[in-house]
C-alpha cells in the first residue's frame, strides 16, 4: 500500500501546491495577476502538502489574522485556506489529517482561534467550525428605489481617485474600522493589494475597478470601490453597479457614497455582493423588497483554546455559567469551564463543578461573534440547559450591538 507523507510546503513546490488547488477548484487557471499576489501573500511554514509517489494530492493553509471580537478587541486566528483533496485520493483519512496537523499547529503557535470560509458548508462541522457570521447579497433596482439620506450627506465631498493611487489612505480607514464590528480582519501588510487586484480577464464586461472618494474638511471620511457593466435593450439603458467594497467613518459619508452609486448614469442596478446582515443601507432604502435581498454563511469559527478564546472577548450583560464543552476532534477543550464576565472583561477556567449548559464547540463558535443565539441553538437541540435560567443568561451575554461581518475572503 501506498503512503501519505504531509510536510510543510518549500517555496520551490508553491507552482505545483497551487496547480493542485486550481485543479481541485474545477481547473480553471487563476490569471497571472491573482496568482502572483497569493504567492506574496503566501507564509509558506504554514502550509501544508500532502505527498503520495512523488505527487500532491493534497493543500491546506492558514494566514495569520487578528480578528475583531465583541468588545474590540484582536484576537490572534488562523485564517484557514487553500484546502483540498485530489478527487483521486478520496476517503483515505487525508483531510482529517491535514485538519489534525493544522489545529495542532495552530494551538502550538499560540492562536486562541481558526477560521475559514468554506467552499462547501458541510464539510467543516465535524472539525469543530461553526458558522458565526453571514453575509447579505442585494440587488437594488436604482430605477425604483430610493434613498433617505440622514442630515450633513450634502456636505459630504465625492473625489474620484485611481484605486491603486489611493490605496494606502483607503487602507489606513479600514484599519480604524476594523475594530468597531466583530468578525472584521486586521491584515498584515501587503493584504491591502487584493482591494484592488482586478485582472481584465475576469471583469465579466464591467469596467476597469473603479474608486470614488468621501471627504470633508480635507479628512477622508469614506470611500466605495466598484466597477460598471454597460448593457442596453431596446428600452434604453440598464447597466450595472458592481460594488467591490465600501467603508465610510460616518452615516453622512456612508449615505453619500451609496447615493453617489445609486446615480450612477446609464445604469439602473446596484449589485452588492458581500454586505452585513444589519447594514445602515436596509434603513435608507424606500423599498426593501426591490433589493434583491438573500443571505448566505460567511465566517466558519471554531475556538481552538476554548478557555482564551472565551476570555478573550467581553459580554454585554453580566455572564456567570459552567459549560461542559464536547471536543473530539480537540479533546485538549473537551470538559466543564467556568465563564465569567461582563462588559469589562472575562476569565474562562476549568472548573468541577455542575455544569449549566452543554455544548460542542462548533456551537461555542457559531455563538462567539455574538451572530448566532445560543438559544437559537438551543431551539435546535445543539444547546441543552442543565440550570434554569442559564441559556437566557448566556445567550445574552453572547449577543453583540452589531452583527460579525467578514469584509472578504481569504
Amino acid at each position: 500500500m501506498t503512503t501519505t507523507d504531509l510536510r510543510v510546503l518549500r517555496r520551490d513546490e508553491w507552482d505545483a501546491w497551487y496547480a493542485n488547488l486550481e485543479l481541485a477548484f474545477g481547473g480553471v487557471a487563476d490569471s497571472p495577476e491573482e496568482r502572483a499576489l497569493w504567492r506574496d501573500l503566501t507564509e509558506f511554514d504554514r502550509m501544508i502538502a500532502a505527498w503520495e509517489d512523488g505527487g500532491i494530492v493534497g493543500t491546506a493553509g492558514s494566514f495569520p489574522f487578528g480578528l475583531s471580537v465583541p468588545g474590540g478587541a484582536i484576537v490572534p486566528a488562523a485564517g484557514v485556506t487553500a484546502v483540498s483533496v485530489a478527487a483521486t485520493h478520496r476517503r483515505r483519512g487525508i483531510l482529517r489529517a491535514m485538519m489534525r496537523r493544522q489545529l495542532d499547529d495552530v494551538r502550538a503557535a499560540g492562536e486562541p482561534l481558526a477560521v475559514l470560509v468554506a467552499s462547501e458548508p458541510a464539510i467543516y462541522g465535524r472539525f469543530g467550525y461553526g458558522i458565526a457570521s453571514r453575509q447579505l447579497y442585494a440587488e437594488i433596482d436604482t430605477a425604483r428605489v430610493g434613498l433617505r439620506v440622514p442630515p450633513g450627506t450634502d456636505g459630504v465631498r465625492l473625489r474620484r481617485a485611481d484605486p491603486v493611487a489611493a490605496l494606502e489612505e483607503c487602507e489606513a480607514l479600514y484599519a480604524h474600522r476594523v475594530t468597531s464590528r466583530p468578525g472584521m480582519l486586521r491584515r498584515l501588510p501587503g493584504w491591502e493589494r487584493l482591494g484592488v487586484l482586478d485582472p481584465a480577464g475576469e471583469r465579466d464586461g464591467a469596467s476597469p475597478l473603479q474608486c470614488v472618494l468621501a471627504e470633508s474638511g480635507g479628512e477622508l471620511l469614506g470611500y466605495a470601490r466598484y466597477s460598471v457593466k454597460p448593457e442596453w435593450d431596446l428600452s434604453g439603458p440598464r447597466g450595472t453597479v458592481v460594488l467591490r467594497d465600501l467603508e465610510a467613518l460616518s452615516p453622512a459619508a456612508y449615505a453619500a457614497l451609496w447615493r453617489f452609486l445609486f446615480e450612477i448614469d446609464l445604469t439602473s442596478t446596484v449589485r452588492a455582493k458581500t454586505r452585513p446582515v444589519d447594514d445602515p443601507l436596509l434603513h435608507m432604502v424606500t423599498d426593501p423588497r426591490r433589493c434583491g435581498l438573500r443571505i448566505r454563511d460567511s465566517l466558519h469559527l471554531r475556538p481552538v483554546e476554548v478557555g482564551a478564546a472565551l476570555a478573550a472577548r467581553t459580554y454585554t450583560a453580566p455572564v456567570d455559567v459552567v459549560l461542559e464543552v464536547e471536543d473530539a476532534f480537540c479533546p485538549w477543550n473537551t470538559g466543564r469551564w467556568r465563564l465569567t464576565g461582563d462588559a469589562s472583561g472575562a476569565s474562562c477556567v476549568r472548573t468541577d463543578d455542575e455544569a449549566d449548559l452543554a455544548l460542542t464547540v462548533r456551537e461555542l463558535g457559531a455563538a462567539y461573534l455574538g451572530g448566532e443565539s445560543l438559544a437559537a441553538l438551543a431551539g435546535a437541540g445543539r444547546v441543552r440547559e442543565l440550570r434554569p435560567g442559564a441559556l437566557a443568561e448566556a445567550a445574552s451575554a453572547f449577543s453583540s450591538p452589531v452583527a460579525p461581518w467578514l469584509p472578504h475572503g481569504f
